[in-house]
Order: structure tokens, then C-alpha cells, then sequence
């Protein structure tokens, strides 16, 4: 059963050595992540599992001791998926290798920990789906789901200005801060990938993994869009 879950951005900038000058930048978002995952740490899970965007549909699978690496961002840092070897020739796609590294940044020593990549084209049905799986797992699982919300805040972002972000951004705060499973299980693909949304698949596993407790509370720890991309921070118990 999910007992716990935090949510938190994904942009490698959060790396302080990929950010390099602007690092100061992101202080806030980080220490609220520090926040969720004592949340996680608090909950006493037995398994926890990383949830994030894939390159693929998905969804893919990572065993504890996968390796990840933020060269593609001219930094020469290497994270691993908590202990372990992993699977040889398997690399963290980019959401789950900054989870890797709060996990690494906090001592994570609580659990044992996995990985699951979901991809933008992975439909919600599938995707709640995973999540009512991952439940499953174990007596006690937490969920760690890294994603970002819209990439369309304003004339510099990713995505250009689209006044459509903001409001959507809104209801995704609202939704993820006092745990509506439903609203996400509703959320518009077609509107997410438009607004350049990396957590719609990451958010809608997490719906199916509180299927089966409906006692958890939702708290918004965090919520800004600097560079014009929408970053939430927020935690479930």
C-alpha cells in the first residue's frame, strides 16, 4: 500500500554544479524537495520507488545501483540509483537521475529503491495502472515522482509564452496539494504536451498508487515558475 509520496521538479538545474552561477537560484525549490523527502523517510516505507519521465512510453523499470550522469550537461557528475550494481549497459534517464541525486544529497538509507520511467505517450489508463502495481509491491511504499509542470510561463520559457500555463499550473498546485486523485487521473494529455508538461505521466502513476489508501493528505510545500517552467514541490501522507 502507498503510504507516503513526495513530488518534486526535475530539472537538472536543481544540480547545483549543472546550474554553476545560477545555482542560488533554486535554493528554495531544494530545500522544500529536503522537506518532502523527510516526509518519505518519515513514513517508514519498505520499498521506495522513483518515478519519472522516460524516453520511451514505458513503462521501464530500474534496479537499485543504476547508474545515471549529467555529462549530457557538460558536468562530469555520476549519480547511482541507491545501492546496489543495476543492470549493466542501463543508464537513469534524466528525471530519475536527479531524483538520485536528493536521494544521495539527503543519505538516503531508508529503503530499498527502484526506478519507473513513464513516457509523455503513455495513456493515463496505463499509467494509473503502474501505479496501482507499484503499490502493490510492498506493505509500505513510498513513491518519490519527479516531474515539472508547464514550460510556458512566460516569453523567455522553454515554450514561449501561452496564457493557458498559468491556470493550468494552478489547478496542478491545487490538485497535488490536497491529494485529488482525480483531478490528476483528469489531467488533458493533449493540453500537457502542448504546455511541455514532463510530470502528467509521473503524476498520473501516483493517482493509481493511492487507489487503495484514501486516508492520504496532501501539502504544497512549493510552488514557482522561474525560467518561465512551473515547479511544485509537494508531499502526500
Amino acid at each position: 500500500m502507498l503510504v507516503a509520496a513526495a513530488v518534486c521538479p526535475c530539472p537538472p538545474l536543481l544540480v547545483p554544479e549543472v546550474a554553476t552561477g545560477a545555482a542560488p537560484e533554486l535554493d528554495t525549490a531544494r530545500a522544500a524537495c529536503t522537506d518532502a523527502l523527510g516526509v518519505l523517510a518519515a513514513a517508514r516505507p519498505d520499498l521506495l520507488v522513483v518515478v519519472g519521465p522516460g524516453d520511451g512510453a514505458g513503462p521501464e523499470t530500474y534496479p537499485e545501483g543504476t547508474p545515471g550522469s549529467f555529462r549530457g550537461f557538460g558536468v562530469g557528475l555520476d549519480v547511482r540509483l541507491g545501492q546496489g550494481e543495476g543492470a549493466p549497459g542501463r543508464e537513469l534517464p534524466y528525471g530519475l537521475a536527479v531524483g538520485a541525486w536528493l536521494l544521495d544529497r539527503t543519505g538516503w538509507a531508508d529503503a530499498p529503491v527502484e526506478g519507473l520511467a513513464v513516457g509523455e505517450s503513455l495513456a493515463p489508463e496505463r499509467c494509473a495502472g503502474a501505479g496501482e502495481a507499484l503499490a502493490g509491491r510492498a506493505e509500505r511504499v513510498a513513491l518519490l515522482v519527479m516531474g515539472d509542470a508547464s514550460a510556458c510561463r512566460t516569453l523567455k520559457a522553454p515554450g514561449y509564452l501561452d496564457e493557458r500555463a498559468a491556470p493550468f499550473d494552478a489547478e496542478l498546485a491545487r490538485a497535488l496539494g490536497t491529494a485529488d486523485t482525480g483531478a490528476l487521473r483528469a489531467l488533458d494529455t493533449g493540453l500537457a504536451h502542448e504546455l511541455k508538461v514532463s510530470g502528467r505521466a509521473p503524476w498520473q502513476v501516483l493517482a493509481g498508487a493511492a487507489t487503495g489508501n484514501p486516508n492520504l493528505e496532501g501539502t504544497l510545500l512549493h510552488e514557482d515558475a522561474p525560467y518561465g517552467v512551473g515547479y511544485l514541490v509537494a508531499t502526500w501522507s
